[in-house]
């Protein structure tokens, strides 16, 4: 088993690498094929009051790695959804969609539920919305505003993606569509998410929202 410092290397590593060889101009054309502009608008989740029950790959993934999960954020309030960022949410979505391939964690592990950066290459939901989450943060993102989120698919299968607060609402960065979408039109029954403030605690989404397409109760 790797060392902490190891693990953290080997993450700094690969998001460097990714960052310094992708032509986002190129990931934009085909992040864009279905929300097509920052001007497309979306709501922002209502979460319940008080904290929720932490998933337990993140909170094993704390245990690992307690830095991460002890980081406090200032709320400032969402993003502001320029161009600009809606380019590079755009890139760093399909790109690392592209960079890893998917692979469960019963077969990388030989268990479930392990949350980790995907390493050689692989990695499932969770694994693709850390690292998403982690290079957003580098290039100057508020963690306030990155938020991994718990879904249900429509098939009732748990999910996790990484929800983008804006001041045109909330986007969603998901390893199965290239394209950014509003949370509503995903077609997700949406069950809790990062609190804004602090990396290690989660809150659920309010009861009785439902997506556009396809939801499920």
């Amino acid at each position: 088993m790797t060392s902490p410092n190891t693990r953290a290397w080997l993450v700094a590593a690969i998001s460097a690498v990714l960052l310094a060889t992708w032509a986002f101009d190129e990931a934009v054309a085909g992040a864009n094929s279905g929300v097509a502009s920052p001007a497309a608008k979306s709501s922002a989740m209502v979460t319940g009051g008080g904290y929720t029950s932490q998933p337990i790959g993140h909170y094993d993934f704390c245990k690992r790695l307690p830095a991460e999960c002890a980081i406090r954020s200032h709320d400032n309030g969402p993003e502001r959804l320029t161009k600009n960022l809606w380019t590079l949410l755009a890139a760093i979505n399909v790109k690392v969609n592209k960079a890893i391939k998917p692979m469960s964690d019963m077969v990388t592990y030989g268990k479930d539920e392990v949350w980790a950066y995907p390493a050689n290459g692989v990695g499932d939901c969770e694994d693709y919305a850390l690292l998403k989450r982690r290079m957003l943060n580098e290039k100057g993102l508020s963690l306030a505003n990155l938020l991994i989120t718990v879904v249900r698919k429509p098939d009732g299968e748990g999910h996790a993606v990484l929800t983008v607060r804006t001041d045109r609402g909330d986007f969603i960065l998901d390893n199965l569509h290239n394209e950014l979408r509003p949370w509503e039109t995903t077609g997700y029954a949406f069950l809790k998410r990062q609190a804004t403030t602090h990396a290690g605690r989660w809150v659920s989404i309010r009861e009785g929202q439902t997506t556009l397409v396809g939801s499920v109760d």
